[in-house]
């Protein structure tokens, strides 16, 4: 079987990814810049140990992220092409061309390099995780009240994510797929309240409105997926599961 390379793998996405292509039956070489059982050392901000670890690969599954996405996605496709990658496989953000978060533009800018890589792609574009919106409410925890935007979020099961990445990772090159996003376009005061609820915070939940692009962007509906949802796990059962193994 030849073998797949998954950047990120020990991340949010990764963990989740890796785990359903290995119980697929995928020969899978987790990249990392730190070694041990499992992983394939190399960095792709450096481009150090890219070519042997993707030496017989035949597709690559993008999942890495940080400060410097860009010239590590550059890397990764250069890499990629010269070792006859067959498939690279990039999870992006909905969005990203449309919402003018740097984050974002970095994303969108990854997603042209791989583009324009020459090497057969697949990009999906997903919404945030509903571990994310936990995380940027549970940061506030030293402020006196919870801020919540005042805009609507449609938060994903990040094994739902994963399991699109099985499916498309191990099909044929697709080029941009259609984005996916969870089963409900909630406010994202809502999902405070409901965090809140389950974590035991009794700090009152403020909604507030900012100046700039962004969130006139996010207002507008540019974070969401129209249509039909694809992901079926709830916010609340998510943090049913968080916090019954935090208890």
């Amino acid at each position: 079987m030849t073998p797949l390379l998954v950047t990120g793998a020990t991340g949010t996405l990764g963990v989740p990814t890796v785990s359903q292509l290995r119980a697929a039956g995928a020969d899978v070489r987790s990249l990392s810049r730190r070694s041990g059982p499992g992983l394939v050392s190399g960095d792709l901000v450096t481009a150090t140990g890219l070519e042997a670890a993707l030496d017989g690969v035949g597709t690559v599954l993008h999942l890495a992220t940080g400060r410097k996405d860009v010239l590590a996605g550059r890397n990764l496709a250069a890499a990629a092409r010269a070792a006859g990658v067959r498939h690279l496989v990039f999870i992006s953000i909905v969005g990203v061309d449309r919402i003018p978060f740097p984050y974002y533009r970095a994303k969108l800018a990854v997603e042209r390099e791989i583009e324009s890589s020459g090497v057969p792609y697949t990009v999906l574009r997903a919404t945030q995780f509903h571990s994310f919106i936990v995380s940027l409410l549970a940061a506030q925890r030293r402020l006196p009240a919870v801020l919540a935007p005042a805009f609507s979020v449609q938060p994903i099961a990040v094994e739902e994510v994963a399991a699109r990445l099985v499916e498309l990772a191990t099909g044929a090159p697709a080029g941009r797929v259609p984005d996916i996003g969870g089963p409900a376009v909630r406010p994202l005061p809502e999902l405070a309240r409901v965090w809140a609820g389950a974590a035991g915070v009794r700090r009152p939940v403020l909604p507030v409105r900012l100046p700039g692009a962004t969130f006139r962007a996010w207002t507008a509906g540019h974070g969401v997926v129209p249509g039909p949802a694809y992901g079926r796990g709830t916010f609340e059962e998510h943090l049913a599961t968080r916090y019954a193994q935090a208890r």
